[in-house]
C-alpha cells in the first residue's frame, strides 16, 4: 500500500485539512523542541484513552489493575516527575494472560484493537523520547491543548450514546495525527520526515477501528454523529489557536 493510498481514506473522513499557517508555525526550528514533546504526551495520551475504554466498558478487576501498572511509569515519567521508563523492562510485563477478557464478543474485540493500539501508542512515546534524546531536547513539561477537550465536548451524556461518541472522537483524533504528520514531514529534515512518513500507516488503522466499533456497538446509524463530530472538529482545526501544539489550530 502507497503512501497515497493510505491517506486517501483519512483525508476523505477529515472535514478540513491542516492549515498552511499551522504547517508554516510547526516546521521552525525554534518550535521543535515543543512539537516533540507534545507528541510524545499525544502518544502516551492516545493510550490512555484506549486504557479506560477498556476499563470503563469491558475491563475484569484484575485485567484493568495490569493496564493501568502498564501505563504508570510512562505517567510518572510524564505528568510527575518520576525516572525515565524503562521500556524494555516494563514490555516483558505485557502478556495475553494479564490482559482483561470477557465472553462479549464486541467487548473482545474492543480489548484486543485497543491493547494493540496501546502498544503502539507506547512505541511512538519511545521513539520520540529517544529522537529528542538523541537532539539534546530536555523534556519539560507543558499545558495540554484546547484540541481534546474541545472534541469531548460534543460527547452525549448518556449510555450507550456516551460510548459512541468517544469511539468517534478517538477516530478523528487518530485521523488528525496521521494527516498531520503527512502535511508536515516534507518540510522536516530528512531522519524526521522518514519517522513521522512511518507513523501514517498505524495512525490510519487506528482511526478505522474506532469506527469499526463504533458501528458495531450501536443500534442506529451513526453518519449523522460522525459528521457532527466531524464538523466541530474541523472549527477547532480552524480557529485561532493562542498556543502551539501538535493539535492546535490557526497560530493567533
Amino acid at each position: 500500500m502507497t503512501q497515497q493510498d493510505t491517506l486517501a481514506p483519512v483525508l476523505r473522513f477529515l472535514h478540513s485539512a491542516t492549515p498552511q499557517a499551522w504547517i508554516d508555525c510547526a516546521r521552525r526550528p525554534e518550535n521543535l523542541p515543543l512539537l516533540l514533546t507534545d507528541h510524545m504526551i499525544c502518544e502516551l495520551k492516545a493510550a490512555q484513552t484506549a486504557l479506560l475504554l477498556i476499563r470503563k466498558y469491558v475491563a475484569d478487576k484484575r485485567g484493568g489493575e495490569a493496564l493501568l501498572a502498564w501505563l504508570s511509569p510512562y505517567e510518572a515519567f510524564t505528568f510527575r516527575n518520576g525516572p525515565e521508563p524503562d521500556i524494555a523492562a516494563l514490555n516483558k510485563r505485557i502478556g495475553k494472560s494479564v490482559m482483561p477478557h470477557t465472553d462479549d464478543p464486541w467487548g473482545q474485540a474492543l480489548i484486543e484493537r485497543m491493547v494493540l493500539l496501546i502498544k503502539e501508542e507506547l512505541h511512538h512515546f519511545l521513539q520520540v523520547r529517544e529522537v529528542m534524546i538523541a537532539r539534546n531536547i530536555p523534556y519539560v513539561k507543558i499545558t495540554a491543548s484546547r484540541y481534546a477537550r474541545g472534541l469531548l465536548r460534543e460527547v452525549r451524556t448518556y449510555e450507550p450514546a456516551a460510548l459512541v461518541d468517544k469511539l468517534i472522537c478517538g477516530a478523528y483524533i487518530e485521523a488528525r495525527s496521521c494527516e498531520r504528520f503527512a502535511a508536515l514531514a516534507p518540510y522536516l529534515d530528512e531522519p524526521l520526515e522518514k519517522f513521522y512518513l512511518s507513523l501514517l500507516r498505524s495512525e490510519a488503522r487506528h482511526y478505522q477501528d474506532y469506527l469499526l466499533l463504533a458501528r458495531q456497538v450501536s443500534s442506529e446509524v451513526i453518519e449523522p454523529r460522525i459528521r457532527a463530530i466531524g464538523e466541530a472538529e474541523a472549527r477547532l482545526i480552524l480557529a485561532p489557536d493562542s498556543e502551539f501544539r501538535f493539535h492546535s489550530g490557526i497560530p493567533a
